[in-house]
């Protein structure tokens, strides 16, 4: 097996805000594993918040040898190898598990989600993002997601009643809630939530910093909307200790190490009695679509990351009136474009 890599800086439609930072240009890092003349893709989007940029990624990739290993359907040993490679660089171990499960269904012929067994009927409907930004381009963005049924909007900062506000102006869709850890005391958030109860929101992403697992039990015991773990749920081993805090997780690949352990972490959650969303950073549609072949199996998706570009190098999952429709590809389902 032949592992190659280069970065790709992915171009944002507009400036992207949440609590804690903002971007015009978010960097990735592309993958190729070739075996037998079939390529399978991948990609790491890594984020500081986490501890990896683009140098971090590509220093641990360079780090591999995969040549050893007879085949990707060796991968097993494969990804517990690379897991146990160094602690942590969760987006660029999860570009060898997408690119390792690419190849797979490519080599099967098959898409995942039919590998899996999974009904690709049963997709989810995606949210579409509205960062925190000026009124006025706040109200751009909404217009620009005309297609969405649904918001999912950015708060956590000093105007989340403006924003609420602002968007409320110009329609009455579902709204879900991320607040990014921005709000820091647990009187904050009860407050917060507490008037979002009244402007028609589904639930509440992330409310307190993730170090504060008390607080937010503190804050659900006084609220009336589901809280949603981003930032508390990176792995397997999270899943467990959120029951009776949190009412669902958000899975992100590039958080979880890939696929496989995406897979642990649904079956795990259910287990738990916990609800389940699938999320994403600012990614191509390689990352995006390998996480919408999981999509059948959760509650809630807010996969719109390649959307949210201006320079996807791939075609892949495509979106209609906010419903994500998998392409009948094999394995992850992406081409090059051009």
């Amino acid at each position: 097996m032949k592992l190659s890599y280069s970065p790709f800086d992915l171009k944002l439609k507009h400036t992207f805000t949440i609590s804690r930072s903002s971007r015009d240009i978010s960097p990735v890092v592309l993958v190729e594993l070739e075996h037998e003349g079939i390529v399978g893709y991948g990609e790491a989007a890594p984020t500081r918040r986490y501890g990896e940029t683009i140098e971090t990624v590509m220093a641990f990739l360079g780090s591999l040898d995969l040549s050893g290993y007879p085949s990707p359907f060796d991968l097993e040993n494969i990804l517990n190898d690379v897991d146990a490679k160094a602690p942590g660089n969760t987006s660029a171990k999860a570009a060898v598990d997408i690119a390792l499960h690419d190849w797979i269904g490519k080599r099967l012929s098959i898409p995942l989600h039919q590998y899996w067994g999974l009904d690709k009927s049963k997709t989810p409907l995606t949210s579409f993002t509205i960062g925190i930004d000026r009124r006025e381009i706040i109200e751009q963005k909404v217009r620009e997601a005309e297609e969405y049924p649904i918001l999912k909007v950015k708060l956590g900062g000093s105007n989340d009643e403006e924003i609420i506000r602002t968007i409320r102006g110009v329609t009455k869709k579902t709204i879900r809630v991320d607040a990014n850890e921005g709000w820091k005391t647990r009187e904050t958030a009860v407050e917060r939530i507490k008037w979002l109860e009244q402007e028609g929101v589904e639930f509440v992403e992330q409310p307190m910093p993730a170090e504060d697992l008390a607080g937010t039990a503190w804050v659900r015991e006084r609220v009336n909307l589901p809280l949603v773990a981003d930032e508390n749920s990176l792995r397997l081993h999270d899943v467990p200790k959120l029951q009776g805090v949190f009412d669902g997780i958000n899975i992100k690949l590039m958080k979880c190490t890939g696929l496989r352990e995406g897979m642990r972490m649904i079956a795990t959650a259910k287990a738990c009695g916990l609800r389940i969303m699938a999320g994403c950073m600012i990614e191509t549609s390689v990352a995006i679509s390998a996480a919408a072949q999981l999509s059948p199996l959760i509650d809630w998706a807010d996969l719109d990351g390649a959307i949210l570009t201006t320079n996807d190098p791939f075609d892949g999952v495509r979106i209609e009136k906010g419903r994500m429709i998998l392409p009948d590809r094999p394995g992850i389902g992406v081409v090059r474009r051009g």
